[in-house]
């Protein structure tokens, strides 16, 4: 078949793709999709590690994004090739399993095809180094569950190193013990139990950004941060022991759906009618204060007529709040959002220490906290510069990811390329016992993990070659397991000492959603692309 997709027969030639339509086929196809994807983990590969680089991604409008996040970088790239974009969805998705490792999963993808490319090279047949793949995983899977330590979720110094590592790569490394602090008090704190095993959600964390200040003024909330202000200049802006009523109901006259006219012929019946109107927002608002509410949130508007009588009450009111921040208040406030004022009653009330308007930066807020025992909570980021705390924000949210991970299985490996250092010398052992070509490419997916840690090393401006021995050497020993790379002083050191730890859940969906990133591109020898759809400009009509 030719490039176009005609086959000539006898003298014809037969029609069987569309017109436009390209085809690459063969080891042209993998090659090509291979290339792609080596590319997008080589530009990733340089923000791997504490002493990783970061990226400025620039979009379309001018925006700037500074960051070394590896789910942010690919998903602001705006990534073209088929294959490349297959590596963007596994980032994605192991950011969105375990929350962090992302540029893990890339650099492993990456350094599979590259060893993949040696052995095709060899004229290894593409199954046959996948084959080899899906054992050396199996068997890594296997050897990590073994060497991974289990860890008691009331350890608080073992989830704040948890953290802390997750941090280190990060803009915030400065404040990262604050940061990890933070981030563990506030997992913790939302997190339940359910029939003996841990849920966690990390929906219920409230994160709030706010530039001005500095990162070490960044605050966990025991409660709520609305960002609104208080509705009415008659109101209080400080309430104490707050009975809080959450209300999903208009407190304002609803405009009917039909259209309906009023002949008014005097003023009297002009006055009995905005009279009427007036009594029944008054009426609404007795029937809340009759609840002992003193502080109003709501999910709709509130009618200024309304507002004038909340204020005489000595009632705190906010407008307009979002349903998932309603959703917060209930957790946090233990009060239930009401549908309709006629049901609220005392019961229906959440509870706060402290209701009380703010004001942070140039923006005002209600802050609500002191709540018994909340199940959401939130977190208010400050930094010097907005890209600042954006870049805090996304930090934080690894950080919470990987304490989250820990909660929900308890078992964590070193870091500091310990953990891929002693499942290369496990793979490496297990390719004796694998026969024929296969074992070429289990030995390829040990070399591999080694070069992860080539990432690593060669980011902090260190020899690869001799790192790599020595830890080979460490790991030899029988407490071997905990030795990897000190990037700061590039010695081999106890990584339990030094407290680089990680969620086994991390690397062990990184290395699967690695494999099958790699597999998948390994598998693909024909791509059929169709052609581009042209729009046709409609010619104008001239009158």
């Amino acid at each position: 078949m030719s490039a176009k997709g005609i086959v000539p027969t006898a003298g014809l030639p037969v029609l069987i793709l569309k017109e436009g339509t390209q085809r690459t086929s063969g080891a042209e196809a993998l090659r090509s999709n291979m290339m792609a994807a080596i590319t997008v983990a080589e530009m990733l590969r340089t923000t791997y590690g504490p002493r990783g680089m970061d990226k400025m991604l620039v979009d379309t409008l001018g925006d700037i994004t500074i960051t070394n996040d590896g789910a942010t970088i690919l998903d602001k790239m705006d990534v073209q090739h088929p294959a490349a974009k297959m590596l963007v969805q596994i980032a994605k998705g192991q950011d969105e399993e375990v929350g962090d490792g992302t540029k893990t999963s890339v650099i492993v993808a990456g350094e599979l095809l590259k060893a993949a490319e040696d052995l095709l090279a060899k004229d290894v047949h593409p199954t046959v180094i996948i084959n080899g793949f899906k054992k050396a995983l199996d068997e890594a899977i296997k050897h990590a569950e073994k060497i991974a330590k289990s860890v008691s979720l009331d350890d608080e110094e073992i989830l704040k190193k948890i953290a802390s590592t997750a941090l280190t790569s990060k803009a915030v490394h400065g404040v990262r013990e604050k940061f990890a602090e933070i981030a563990v008090k506030a997992v913790k704190q939302v997190a339940e139990e359910r029939k003996g095993r841990i849920y966690v959600d990390l929906d219920n964390i409230q994160i709030i950004k706010k530039h001005g200040g500095s990162l070490a003024d960044t605050k966990l909330i025991y409660g709520i941060v609305l960002d609104k202000e208080v509705v009415h200049p008659g109101m209080p802006r400080r309430v104490e022991n707050a009975k809080i009523a959450l209300i999903d109901a208009p407190l304002e006259i609803e405009k009917t759906e039909i259209d309906a006219e009023i002949r008014i012929s005097d003023p009297e019946m002009m006055r009995k009618f905005i009279e009427q109107k007036e009594n029944l927002l008054k009426e609404m608002v007795e029937k809340i204060a009759a609840t002992g509410a003193n502080v109003v949130i709501c999910q709709k508007g509130i009618d200024d007529v309304a507002q004038h009588f909340l204020a005489k009450k000595g009632i705190l009111a906010v407008r307009r709040v979002k349903r998932s921040d309603m959703e917060k208040l209930e957790r946090a406030t233990k009060g239930k959002i009401v549908s309709n004022i006629d049901d609220l009653s005392p019961e229906d009330l959440g509870y706060a220490e402290l209701v009380e308007e703010r004001k942070v930066g140039e923006d005002k807020m209600v802050f609500i906290e002191g709540t018994k025992d909340p199940k959401a909570v939130s977190i208010v980021i400050r930094g010097g510069l907005e890209r600042i705390v954006d870049e805090a924000e996304r930090s934080l949210r690894d950080a919470l990811s990987v304490v989250a991970d820990v909660l929900r299985n308890p078992k964590i490996v070193y870091g500091g390329g310990a953990f891929e250092a002693e499942i290369a010398k496990h793979i490496r052992e297990f390719s004796t016992h694998v026969s024929g070509k296969e074992q070429l490419a289990v030995q390829a997916f040990a070399k591999a993990l080694e070069g992860v840690i080539s990432a690593l090393v060669e980011n902090a401006g260190l020899d690869p070659i001799d790192i790599i021995s020595d830890l080979r050497q460490a790991h030899s020993k029988e407490d071997g397991v905990k030795y990897g790379v000190n990037i700061f002083t590039g010695k081999i050191e106890d990584m339990e000492k030094l407290g680089v730890i990680e969620p086994l859940a991390v690397k062990v969906n990184a290395l699967k959603a690695g494999t099958e990133a790699a597999t998948l591109i390994l598998r693909i020898d024909d791509i059929i692309a169709a052609s581009k759809v042209k729009e046709e400009k409609k010619e104008e009509k001239k009158d």
